[in-house]
């Protein structure tokens, strides 16, 4: 297994894993608008020895109250049914952190299971006045620092990309 940075030659197998992974087509659409939008910060994709992506993470831009902070979020973060349990989707996320971190981005927000992305590191983005649109998500919603100031002045709305809104999520 690999992992590493996405490349355009892992466009289809990525639309494959979210389909799969998922059971449906709004995560693998939602990547496709991101690219397509030039709003896909960074994909990080873990790979088999044949070179099929078997997990994925993506990251994109996040706005605090309407401000451009170098945040992104992470979503989606999938993978492959057969290769679960095996602590990828952790590298995947580490990998992410890491090369956010090599340019200078200054946090990741997230929303999902609070148990899981503790472990990793998050923390409840309410403890540092922070919110996302989506109402009942306080406790999913969750922050990691790359920047000891990202922090900083920073308070309200985070606001992911426009086709997170378009997604049926």
């Amino acid at each position: 297994m690999l992992i590493r940075v996405e490349i355009p030659v892992d466009a289809p197998g990525i639309d494959s894993l979210l389909r799969r992974a998922f059971g449906r087509d709004i995560e693998a659409d939602l990547v496709h608008r991101l690219r397509e939008d030039g709003l896909l910060t960074l994909g990080i994709v873990a790979t088999d020895d044949e070179g099929g992506v078997i997990g994925y993470a993506a990251f994109s831009p996040v706005w605090i109250d309407g401000e451009d902070c170098q945040w992104v979020g992470l979503a989606p973060l999938a993978v492959d049914a057969a290769y679960r349990r095996q602590g990828i989707a952790q590298q995947l996320i580490y990998e992410g952190l890491d090369t956010l971190n090599e340019f200078s981005y200054r946090a990741v927000v997230v929303l999902g299971e609070p148990g899981y992305y503790s472990r990793c590191g998050f923390t409840p983005a309410a403890r540092s006045r922070l919110h996302c649109r989506w109402p009942g998500a306080e406790a999913a919603f969750q922050l990691f620092t790359l920047a000891e100031d990202a922090l900083d002045g920073v308070s309200g709305q985070v606001e992911f990309a426009e086709p997170f809104n378009q997604a049926a999520l």
